[in-house]
């Protein structure tokens, strides 16, 4: 008789430039399976960001549970994300500055990418991680924001590579990578 195995998750990553429709992306990559949790990383310091939050939500269905995780998303999927079938993080490079900030290039960001990702395998959801691509763009003027960039172009690849899917969105248009 064979034993059953655990079902592991589904990850999918979206990638896209600022303002590239990545999120809508997401949204319809997630499907319309249920219970659904949309994990926000932003967070409402300024009235810009304000405003951009209560936009995202007009997006999304009733169905969706917001919880605003801002740090701990390992520990997030750890402890609540086995109460649902799907499950949209947006976005990891916001988690990566709220995480690093301005101390990025100290930060162990690889151990950090690796348990979000073991806490995510762990669960039998389907997850689907937003990220910015940061790397079609000028080469910043201030060194801070090209560590950044880097750093962050290493944990998009990270996650890429764990991902079962990956798309890049760019004008509201997806194409598959993998």
């Amino acid at each position: 008789m064979k034993t059953p195995t655990a079902k592991r998750s589904r990850l999918i990553l979206i990638l896209g430039g600022a303002a590239s429709g990545k999120s809508q992306a997401a949204l319809d990559r997630a499907g319309r399976t249920g219970p659904k949790a949309f994990v926000a990383t932003g967070q409402a310091l300024d009235g810009e960001m304000k405003a951009r939050i209560a936009r995202h939500r007009e997006t999304r269905s009733p169905d969706w549970i917001t919880a605003e995780v801002p740090r701990e998303l390992a520990g997030w999927f750890r402890s609540d994300g086995h109460a649902y079938r799907t499950i949209v993080v947006d976005c990891l490079t916001l988690w990566l500055s709220n995480v690093g900030g301005r101390r990025i290039a100290q930060t162990d960001v690889t151990g950090l990418v690796d348990d979000l990702l073991q806490a995510i395998r762990a669960i039998p959801a389907k997850v689907v991680l937003v990220s910015n691509e940061l790397g079609f763009g000028l080469v910043p003027a201030v060194r801070s924001a090209r560590v950044f960039r880097d750093v962050a172009g290493r944990v998009n690849q990270q996650i890429a590579h764990a991902a079962d899917e990956v798309y890049m969105v760019i004008s509201g248009q997806s194409l598959r990578l993998k």
